[in-house]
C-alpha cells in the first residue's frame, strides 16, 4: 500500500475513450506497456542526446536515456511510496517528441515553426501518444489514462502563458488541468531525469575526451567523489576509478532527492495527489546547497561539452540539414510517405500543412533524417563535417 498522496491506479480518472480494464494489469502498467511497444519509443535508439547517431555506439540516445531515467524514477517512488508503475510510464515517454538531433533539431524546427505556432518537444509528446501512434482499431493514439497524460505535459510544473498549439489542441477535448502542479510520480519522473542526464553527461564527456576526469574532480560534488574513490581503491585503474567516482556522484543526486522530498511531503503533509497538485510548488527537489553545486557542473559541461568546438560544427550542419528538408516538404507534400496521404486530404490551410511537414520531420531518426537530406539534396551532411573538420 503506498503513501495516501500516491496516486491510486483504482482510483485513475480514466481514459479518452473508456476500454475494458485488464484482468492482470493495472491501468499505468497498461500505460507503460503501450509507450514501450509505440513506434515513437522504438525510434529513440536513434535519437541523440548531444552527440548526433553516427559518431559512436557507446554514447547515450534518447532510448538508453529514457531507461535510465526509468530507473531513477522507480527507486524514487518506491522509496518515498508513490505509484512506481505510474512513474516509469512517464519517464519511459517523456522523450518521445523530441526531433533528430537533441536540442539542436529543435532549435531549428521552433524556428522553422514559428510561424504556424512552433514547436515543443513536451507537447509534441502529447500530440504522439494522443494522435500518431495509429495502430488501434477503435482510436488514433495510445489512449493512455489521464495521470499519465498529466504526467507527459506537466512534470516540469504548471503550463501557463502561451500554451503550445500541440497541447492545446488535445486539451481542447481533454483537460489536462495545466494551472496545477501535476502528481508526485511525475515530479520524480522531472527529477530523474535530471539526474539521469548530468551523470551521463559526465561519463560521455570523458568518453569522447573533450574534458578530462582530473578537471571533473576539481568541480563541486566531484570532487569529493574522486577522493574517497582513491582514498578506497588506490591505483585503481582509470576507467574502474572513474566509473566509482561517477557511480558515487548519482548515489548523491539520489539520496539528496529522497530526502528533500520527504521532508517536503512531511511539512505538507498531504493527504491526497489532490493535496500535492495543488500545493503551489514542486515537492520533488534537489536541496538548495547541492543544486548550487550541479548549476557549477551545468557551466561546466555547457562550455566544455555542448559548446565544444566540434559539437557546435556539428550542430550547424544538422540545423541545415533541419532547414534543408523543410521547405522541400512544404513545396512538394508528395515527398512525403503513402501513409501521410489521409492527413494531407485533410489539409486545408498552410498551416495544417506546416504541422503535418513538422510532425514528419521531428518524427525522423537522426540517421533517417540523414538519409532523407542526402536523398532530397544530393548532400552528405556527415561528409561536409568530416572535411570541415580535416580543413
Amino acid at each position: 500500500m503506498g503513501a495516501p498522496f500516491a496516486t491510486d491506479p483504482s482510483r485513475s480518472r480514466g481514459r479518452l475513450y473508456p476500454e475494458e480494464e485488464s484482468h492482470f494489469r493495472s491501468p499505468f502498467q497498461r500505460d507503460r506497456d503501450r509507450i514501450i511497444h509505440a513506434s515513437s519509443f522504438r525510434r529513440l535508439k536513434h535519437k541523440t542526446q548531444v552527440f548526433i547517431e553516427h559518431e559512436g555506439d557507446y554514447f547515450r540516445t534518447r532510448l538508453t536515456h529514457s531507461i535510465e531515467v526509468a530507473q531513477v524514477a522507480r527507486t524514487l517512488a518506491n522509496t518515498i511510496g508513490l505509484n512506481q508503475e505510474l512513474a516509469e510510464a512517464i519517464a519511459l515517454a517523456h522523450d518521445l517528441g523530441h526531433p533528430p538531433f537533441g536540442h539542436t533539431g529543435e532549435d531549428a524546427l521552433h524556428e522553422l515553426m514559428e510561424p504556424y505556432g512552433g514547436f515543443d518537444h513536451n507537447a509534441q509528446a502529447i500530440r504522439i501518444v494522443t494522435n500518431l501512434e495509429r495502430h488501434y482499431a477503435d482510436f488514433d493514439g495510445l489512449n493512455l489514462t489521464w495521470e499519465t497524460l498529466e504526467g507527459i505535459a506537466k512534470h516540469n510544473g504548471p503550463v501557463t502563458g502561451d500554451i503550445p498549439w500541440a497541447l492545446q489542441d488535445y486539451v481542447a477535448k481533454h483537460d489536462l488541468e495545466l494551472h496545477t502542479h501535476a502528481s508526485a510520480e511525475a515530479q520524480v519522473a522531472a527529477l530523474a531525469d535530471d539526474i539521469a542526464y548530468n551523470n551521463h553527461d559526465l561519463h560521455d564527456g570523458l568518453r569522447a575526451e573533450l574534458f578530462s576526469t582530473d578537471e571533473l574532480a576539481d568541480l563541486p560534488i566531484l570532487h569529493d567523489c574522486w577522493a574517497e574513490v582513491d582514498k578506497k581503491y588506490p591505483g585503481l585503474n582509470y576507467y574502474r576509478r572513474r566509473h566509482e567516482a561517477l557511480r558515487r556522484f548519482f548515489g548523491i543526486l539520489v539520496e539528496d532527492v529522497i530526502a528533500v522530498t520527504t521532508e517536503n511531503l512531511r511539512e505538507l503533509d498531504p493527504k491526497s495527489v489532490e493535496d500535492v497538485r495543488e500545493a503551489g510548488r514542486m515537492m520533488v527537489q534537489f536541496s538548495p546547497a547541492l543544486w548550487a553545486d550541479l548549476k557549477v557542473i551545468r557551466k561546466f559541461l555547457f562550455t566544455r561539452m555542448y559548446r565544444h568546438p566540434s559539437v557546435v560544427e556539428m550542430r550547424k550542419h544538422v540545423t541545415g540539414a533541419v532547414k534543408d528538408l523543410f521547405p522541400i516538404f512544404m513545396a512538394d507534400p508528395s515527398h512525403l510517405p503513402k501513409q501521410w496521404r489521409k492527413d494531407l486530404a485533410e489539409v486545408k490551410t498552410e498551416v495544417d500543412l506546416a504541422r503535418i511537414v513538422c510532425d514528419y520531420i521531428s518524427g525522423m531518426t537522426d540517421r533517417f533524417a540523414i538519409q532523407e537530406h542526402a536523398r532530397l539534396t544530393g548532400s552528405d551532411i556527415i561528409e561536409r563535417t568530416r572535411v570541415t573538420n580535416v580543413g
